[in-house]
Parts: C-alpha cells; structure tokens; sequence
C-alpha cells in the first residue's frame, strides 16, 4: 500500500486549529499535520506534503514583525501554486493566497464580520469542483476586521456575502481561499474575546445561538468542501 496522503496545516494562533475539517479530512483519507508556529514549532522551508493548509489568527499575511513565521509560510504557499499542489487557505491563509497570487489585503476594511453569515454562491461557483452544488446561500462562521479588497488576476470568484464580497475564490486549479471558517463549530465563539466583540457591538451568547441554531446545515456544507477537497489532494498524490 502507498504511503497515507497528508495535509500540512500551519496555525498563527492558539485559538485557531484544524478544528472539525481534520476529522473530515481524515474521513476522506487524508491526514492533517499541524504545524503549531505560533508556539514557536518552525514551519518547514520546503512542502513535503500532498496538500498546504493555512489556518487563521489575528494578523495580516505580511505582518512579519508580529508573526516571523508567516514569511516562510509564504514560501510555502508559493511552492505549492508553482507546483500545482493543492492549497486550501482560511480566513488569514486566504488573504495570505490571495496577497502571494498577486491580490491585496487590507486591515481594519470595511464593516468587520463576526459569527454565522448568511453567504451568496456566484456563478461560477456552479462550475467549481469544491463548490458546485452547494446551496445558494449557505451559512459560515466569520470572524474578522481584515478583508481581500482585490482578487488576483485570473482568480476565479466564488462567494461573497453582504458586507465582504471575496468570501471564496480559487486560483489555478488547485488552490482554494475563503475569508470564513469552515473548520469552526459554534463552540468556538465561545473563545472569542467578549471585550473585542463589544467594541463592534457584538453579544458573544446571542453569536453562539444563533450558529448553534445554524449548524447543522452549516457542517452539511463544508464537511461537503472538505471531503471534496480530500479527493482532490489524493487525486494529486497518486
């Protein structure tokens, strides 16, 4: 038997993770490695693996001086686009894929977005091979103040919502952003820092109920994503 395929998955941010995709992931035959470098855990200067997974946290792709791992995430990230290895970037991995792809990012831009958010699947979602079939207005867990202002060229745009319009987008043929958090259950809301979420005018119980309420259709839909993926990077391996 061949080797098990494997996703390399950086975290920025203690309270960032794998969360459920991991279980979802190693449902579709593909086991996750996370690299804990917010903890210090250097992340690898060469991708070894059969897919790149980024995680989210709380600063810019570029912020270096903040994060002095996310240079050689970067790195990878280039690898795996000029390689065609498959990459899937979350919330900061997806601005991070859309910055390297040659798009821009900008913090504090526009109305910031926090717990489940009603989605609108575009277009050319219909002809994706993550995101074809999806419903037309899934919900998603958001939790950011950073945004995508400019996909890169030739991106192919998938899904926005009201007041962030790149939610998810694909570039080339195998590499996957979204501004979201498909990994998250509701229970992680419950982590989230309750004086932040007032500064925005945010209840963080009235957040929980309301994904928790959500739920059951939301892990329908990405559990879908994830298991999609999952083929897509055996697919590569083999």
């Amino acid at each position: 038997m061949g080797r098990t395929a494997t996703v390399l998955a950086v975290r920025s941010s203690a309270d960032s993770g794998p969360g459920r995709w991991g279980r979802w992931l190693s449902q579709g035959g593909v086991e996750v490695e996370t690299v804990r470098a917010d903890a210090g855990a250097p992340v690898p200067r060469r991708l070894a693996h059969s897919a790149l997974l980024v995680l989210g946290g709380g600063c810019l792709p570029d912020d270096d001086e903040r994060a002095p791992w996310l240079a050689a995430t970067r790195e990878l990230m280039r690898q795996a686009l000029a390689d065609g290895v498959p990459v899937f970037g979350i919330c900061l991995g997806g601005q991070m894929l859309a910055q390297v792809a040659g798009g821009r990012v900008a913090g504090e831009h526009g109305a910031p977005e926090f717990g489940s958010t009603v989605l609108t699947m575009r277009p050319e979602a219909g002809r994706d091979p993550l995101f074809q079939g999806l419903p037309e207005h899934p919900s998603a867990l958001e939790n950011h103040v950073a945004a995508i202002v400019a996909l890169p060229a030739g991106a192919h745009w998938l899904a926005g919502s009201e007041r962030c319009p790149y939610q998810a987008f694909r570039v080339g043929e195998a590499a996957w952003g979204v501004q979201f958090h498909p990994e998250a259950g509701p229970e992680r809301i419950r982590r989230w820092s309750e004086e932040r979420l007032r500064r925005h005018g945010m209840d963080r119980a009235e957040l929980h109920r309301v994904a928790a309420e959500r739920d059951p259709a939301t892990a329908r839909t990405w559990r879908e994503v994830a298991l999609r993926f999952a083929t897509r990077v055996r697919q590569h391996r083999t």
